[in-house]
């Protein structure tokens, strides 16, 4: 899904919504083959990233049904960060968190994203190395 397409599926939030109440939208230990990297051998071939999300959004004002277009989609969130990981290599794990941050916050029922990113296989003596960024609306 592109970026764009998410975008369609957002509904507006209001300034009177009531931002005491704030839902969180959780992707966990999202594993996926990226080709990140600043050294030569990481341009080669992809590698192991854990990605992790938590968005912070006003809750929809009407009674949700069951309905999933009246909630943010952990789904499209997914795939949005798939479709940035398919547009090409990126040279530090900071510029991708960045980029799913924007991507989360292009919902105007979101408030705030921390986005952690992880490289796997990087450093043998540690389960991960990578970068947590926290943005607000």
């Amino acid at each position: 899904m592109e970026q764009g397409a998410l975008a369609t599926r957002l509904v507006t939030a209001r300034p009177e919504d009531d931002v005491r109440h704030l839902d969180r939208i959780l992707i966990t230990d999202l594993i996926l083959a990226c080709r990140i990297g600043v050294h030569a051998h990481e341009r080669t071939a992809p590698q192991r990233v854990r990605i992790n999300v938590a968005l912070e959004v006003v809750p929809n004002p009407v009674a949700l049904g069951d309905d999933v277009s009246r909630v943010v989609s952990y789904e499209d969130i997914i795939a949005g960060i798939r479709a940035i990981i398919a547009e090409g290599h990126i040279n530090l794990v900071e510029t991708l968190a960045e980029r799913i941050a924007r991507l989360c916050l292009a919902d105007s029922r979101a408030v705030r994203v921390r986005v952690r990113v992880e490289k796997l296989d990087v450093e043998p003596q540690a389960a991960a190395v990578g970068v947590e960024i926290e943005r607000m609306r």
